[in-house]
């Protein structure tokens, strides 16, 4: 019997080029169920294109991609949406010109095999579903407020409250503080991790900030050029001296 199956994820020697690039070379990885792990990597190191072949929106030259057991490669990200991996976008994927909760009550419409599609959205259950949501993320206060009103703090924990409607197995998460102020960050991220503490879901997270890394990974898996350079706690991955001269660009602090 296969090991994969013990994992939420596994890859096996995936790999992926462009042209001459490398973007992901012979990378074989296996995540647990419920593990917090965060993807770093400086611009072009590969972290983006791993996240977008698990996925589907990029199909790898070589290997294998599991999701608890079921091999997911090669399928269309609708197909393997389906089957339990949800993600958020570093830009957020929201209908501007609707309120808040007109966005959760169509996210939900929308979701495979869901007959109010060709009702209208608003009904009873969709309202209940996307307000439980709204109020775990702390937006029930924002959910009549139009989408191009609100700060990008707020649009980011929104984008990802959309993202759990599909409830899935695995949540993919894009850069969730870029363009969030420094002063905002911290609150937001223990707004999303209480939020998925309710979850029985595997997380992962592309970052670029290692004091978020730091806070609120389990493991963090470092890319380089296309490959794999570490891959461990938080610590030990930041004290990696690959990371450092790769990654960090330098040696961390010690607290004091």
């Amino acid at each position: 019997m296969s090991t994969v199956k013990q994992f939420a994820l596994s890859a096996r020697g995936v790999e992926k080029r462009f042209g001459a690039v490398v973007a992901a070379a012979a990378i074989t990885l296996d995540i647990p169920q419920g593990q917090r792990v965060s993807l770093i990597g400086s611009n072009g190191a590969g972290k983006t294109t791993f996240v977008n072949m698990i996925t589907g929106y990029i199909k790898p030259d070589a290997g294998e991609i599991s999701l608890h057991g079921k091999r997911i490669t090669g399928l269309a990200p609708r197909q393997i949406a389906g089957m339990g991996i949800a993600r958020s976008f570093q830009i957020p994927q929201l209908y501007k010109e609707l309120s808040v909760m007109d966005n959760m009550a169509v996210a939900i419409a929308c979701q495979p095999g869901n007959l109010s599609f060709w009702r209208p959205a608003k009904n009873a259950a969709t309202i209940a579903r996307s307000a439980e949501l709204l109020e775990r993320f702390g937006l029930t206060s924002q959910s009549d407020r139009l989408v191009s009103e609100l700060p990008g703090g707020v649009r980011k924990l929104l984008d990802i409250a959309l993202a759990l409607t599909r409830q899935p197995k695995v949540l993919l998460l894009d850069e969730p503080t870029s363009g969030v102020s420094t002063e905002e960050k911290f609150p937001m991220m223990d707004i999303v991790m209480r939020a998925l503490e309710q979850e029985a879901m595997t997380v992962l997270f592309v970052e670029h900030d290692m004091d978020i890394v730091q806070r609120y990974a389990d493991r963090v898996v470092a890319f380089y050029s296309g490959r794999v350079i570490a891959d461990g706690t938080p610590d030990a991955v930041l004290d990696n001296i690959d990371v450092q001269r790769h990654v960090t660009g330098t040696a961390r602090q010690e607290e004091k």
